[in-house]
């Protein structure tokens, strides 16, 4: 594919922008391919796209039941941050953001990468304790964080109320490197230096049955016909338990929906990311001007992708008591997405009981974040069939053995 460029836009301008090529064409399904992953979502399309650039195989398809980016890639709050604390967490993590950084160079697409900073405001003072506890765990794994206090807090939100009626602000933890980019363009550009590679991406193609053979998957049936492959990856997010159960197999996960709303259009007011989990919600203001504001999953397990109105005044009386301007607001729409949460809010990538078939899931809350780690991490366990140093303690085996990651109640978030 010819690569985007300001010539390229200049030479377009002067016949009508009708020399643009597709960006990823509709083929039609191959028999058998090397590789098939599930999903065409963003942590699917960076498996596909690191194991043609790291790894050399391009015999790929990434099948998706719905449209390219339909799913929780496109139903995001588009939050980008490493400063967890267990560090195999903070390992995956600081990995994704690394190569957020050099993301829309990497794949000659502006997928609008904002490292505007990132403020996880301590109002209590257990969350005081142990965000200056994650700061020194950031210290030892090498990733860029510091303890601000509330004076620095204003300095950096203006309109934030540091003496709220039930939870002051007591300080924040500040990642500077951390912030937000375009899901959409994530997806797309994935998609796009996918099918550069020859890859095939098939929209509206489910898949309904997994079949093996001897152990080892074999094929696939889907609504576009059987397509064989020798290797499968699982990257369906919610959905993956249900996956799971068509190639045979259970996962130690619940689907729910999270649900977000963004509020209308507004001058700048806030330049970077707050998340204020006491109260649970965050914020952040989008390049159009609008909020983009999210708060907790449901309570009870569904796959529903419609808001309600019951999680739209939780999250918006909670944040009031902190960002008195937005009540002023209105909101311009609202949407769910479906997360797999597991135990100890860690995902899950793995070999699985039936060979060849590997599981990228459990990512709950945080998915967006983690995308080009996860991509990277999920490559290299599909093709060499064993995990590298990102995925080896995210096995199913933790689950039999007790070996959780906390990153719920020891961290204290779990996004």
């Amino acid at each position: 594919m010819r690569r985007y460029s300001v010539f390229a836009i200049a030479r377009e301008a002067m016949r009508y922008h009708e020399g643009w090529e597709r960006a990823w064409p509709a083929p039609t399904p191959k028999p058998r391919y090397d590789v098939i992953v599930v999903g065409a979502g963003g942590h699917g399309l960076a498996t596909a796209y690191y194991l043609g650039k790291n790894f050399g195989i391009t015999n790929v398809a990434v099948i998706e039941k719905g449209w390219l980016g339909g799913g929780n890639t496109g139903r995001n709050t588009t939050i980008i941050r490493s400063n967890y604390l267990q560090d195999p967490s903070s390992a995956i993590y600081e990995k994704a953001r690394s190569l957020y950084e050099g993301l829309s160079r990497d794949l000659n697409y502006n997928v609008m990468f904002s490292p505007r900073g990132l403020l996880m405001l301590a109002q209590t003072e257990h969350e005081v304790r142990g965000y200056k506890r994650t700061v020194n765990a950031n210290d030892l794994q090498g990733i860029e964080t510091r303890w601000i206090g509330p004076q620095e807090v204003k300095d950096l939100v203006p309109m934030i109320n540091l003496h709220g009626p039930r939870y002051p602000v007591l300080g924040a933890l500040l990642q500077e490197r951390g912030g937000t980019a375009r899901h959409d363009a994530v997806a797309w550009g994935y998609a796009r230096g996918c099918a550069a590679m020859g890859m095939h991406i098939l929209q509206n193609c489910e898949v309904t049955a997994i079949r093996s053979e001897n152990g080892q998957v074999s094929e696939v049936e889907t609504t576009r016909g059987t397509i064989g492959c020798k290797k499968l990856a699982i990257v369906v997010a919610g959905h993956s338990s249900v996956m799971a159960e068509k190639a045979g197999f259970r996962l130690p996960v619940e689907s729910m929906a999270l649900q977000a709303l963004v509020s209308e259009p507004i001058k700048p007011m806030i330049d970077v990311v707050v998340m204020a989990n006491t109260v649970h919600g965050y914020l952040s203001q989008s390049d159009k001007g609008e909020l983009v504001i999210g708060g907790g999953t449901d309570g009870f397990v569904n796959y529903s992708q419609r808001g309600s109105w019951q999680h739209v005044e939780e999250t918006i009386r909670a944040l009031i008591e902190t960002f008195p301007p937005i009540s002023r607001l209105r909101m311009l729409r609202q949407w769910g997405g479906i997360v797999d949460m597991t135990g100890d809010r860690s995902p899950i990538l793995s070999k699985t009981p039936v060979g060849n078939i590997f599981i990228n899931c459990g990512w709950g809350t945080g998915g967006f974040k983690a995308i080009p780690g996860s991509g990277w991490a999920m490559a290299e366990l599909v093709a060499n069939g064993e995990p590298g140093p990102l995925a080896a303690d995210f096995g199913l085996e933790r689950f039999r053995e007790g070996r959780f990651i906390d990153e719920s109640v020891a961290a204290g978030v779990a996004h």
